[in-house]
């Protein structure tokens, strides 16, 4: 394919171009962008003298080559990434080169199988917690969204901080959220205040970050205090332990950043997929009556752990295909080092670089009819004959996400331990949902709950 430097995109406004579409619906933004212009395109936003500009890769062989074959061309230098390093450290999210392969070898041997499939029980306590509260629920009702966030949460905090839940909780669901809105309206702007100025905004996400460092400090402190016999083998005395020739071990800086990641990113993609995995099978009745068959058949009402999850192989396709249709990291920004070449078309040095699992996971090309929700999409035979980057929920390349199997794990046993427990209806048929840090809901996301036990 000939290479031209001319990459097609929306002409917006005369000044300001696609500022307040992407304001208003940047995902919406992105999808029609690649429905009317191809694979790659160029967006501009602004008013002249600031105006921002962004190439999109909508491809799945585009995003494969951002993210994996040239991923040394495409670095975390951005505005967006700079705005989390202020906001959250420099922990395994935003650090790069040696700073990241450094946390990534130390942190690794925490991740492999074996020590994920042992958080299996924690979770499944956990669930048992939050479910148990549904029985009492006004109108036998619930929003999936925000109950999956609380156990996500409270699920993540248990396996970092052992006992230390509630602590962490509380604060976590009052801080993040304004973090969330802060880093990414900074992030996308292209002109910032100084973090310094007393705006209300600005003072609003400096208390929630101190509250964010304080609530990891003291729990940090006291584990310290507490000793290893006091902490067990929960993930935060893991990693305060973690440690080699090479890379030697974290300071308290570094510990706290790690765990403010896992923290965070662990509880938010997980939520996504459950809270919207839910609420897919109570509006589609023939999916859900199969997931219940195929939950029943295998667990016989026994509480699932991590040998079960290859014997659920339908749970592990709704979740797929859940993951597909709301991915909870639905764009990814990076910055293009040297001129590249993409689908024919070249992205100049220093470019911002888009790619988005929304638009790639909806791409006619490898999906049929591809608003639909059909977990079908995943079977082995159908998932070996799309490209890989088709789909990728969980990023790709180096610097795919180190979580993803702790979160297929934590989803399959809440999926299957709540369908064993209920039926699932939906009051809510379309839950409207916009892009920060992380994909959000703007609209509840309810669903009428029947008991299927005694």
């Amino acid at each position: 394919m000939a290479t031209t430097t001319e990459v097609p995109g929306p002409a917006g406004l005369p000044l300001l171009g696609s500022m307040f579409d992407l304001k208003n619906d940047s995902l919406g933004t992105f999808l029609a962008a690649q429905r009317e212009h191809g694979d790659v395109v160029r967006i501009t936003a602004g008013p002249p003298g600031v105006r921002a500009t962004v190439y999109g890769v909508f491809s799945a062989e585009g995003v494969q080559q951002v993210l994996a074959t040239d991923s040394a061309n495409f670095r975390k230098d951005n505005a967006f990434y700079q705005e989390l390093r202020e906001s959250f450290g420099n922990g395994l999210l935003t650090s790069q080169d040696d700073d990241y392969l450094r946390q990534r070898r130390l942190v690794q041997p925490l991740f492999t199988r074996r020590r994920v499939d042992s958080y299996a029980e924690a979770v499944a306590a956990e669930v048992r917690a939050v479910v148990g509260g549904w029985a009492t629920a006004p109108d036998a009702t619930v929003d999936v969204l925000d109950e999956m966030t609380r156990l996500a949460l409270r699920a993540v905090s248990r396996i970092l901080f052992g006992t230390d839940v509630d602590a962490a909780v509380e604060i976590v669901e009052r801080a993040f959220p304004v973090m969330n809105d802060y880093v990414f309206r900074r992030g996308f702007s292209p002109l910032n205040i100084p973090r310094e100025w007393p705006t209300p905004g600005n003072r609003r996400a400096a208390v929630a970050h101190e509250e964010l460092y304080a609530v990891c400090d003291r729990i940090i402190a006291e584990r310290r205090a507490a000793g290893t016999a006091e902490g067990g083998q929960d993930l935060l005395t893991l990693l305060a332990e973690a440690e080699s020739a090479e890379d030697g071990s974290f300071d308290a800086s570094e510990l706290r950043e790690q765990v403010l990641v896992f923290l965070l990113a662990g509880h938010e993609t997980t939520a996504t997929s459950l809270g919207f995995a839910l609420h897919l099978l109570a509006r589609h009745p023939e999916e859900q009556k199969r997931a219940h068959e195929e939950v029943d058949r295998v667990l016989s009402g026994r509480t699932p752990g991590a040998a079960d999850l290859d014997a659920l192989p339908y749970l592990t396709r709704v979740l797929k295909e859940t993951m597909r249709l709301f991915p909870a990291a639905p764009a990814v920004g990076r910055r293009a080092v040297t001129a590249t070449e993409i689908g024919g078309h070249t992205v100049p040095a220093g470019a911002d670089v888009i790619v988005s699992s929304w638009v790639t996971h909806r791409h006619p090309a490898y999906w049929e009819d591809p608003d639909r929700f059909d977990p079908e999409r995943f079977t082995p035979e159908a998932e070996a004959s799309r490209p890989r980057y088709a789909w990728f929920p969980f990023g790709g390349g180096p610097r795919a996400c180190i979580g993803q199997h702790f979160s297929m794990l934590e989803s399959v046993i809440a999926l299957a331990m709540i369908l064993q427990e209920y039926a699932l209806e939906a009051v809510d048929t379309e839950v409207p949902v916009t892009s920060a840090i992380t994909l959000r809901a703007t609209g509840p996301a309810r669903v009428r709950l029947r008991a299927r036990t005694a």
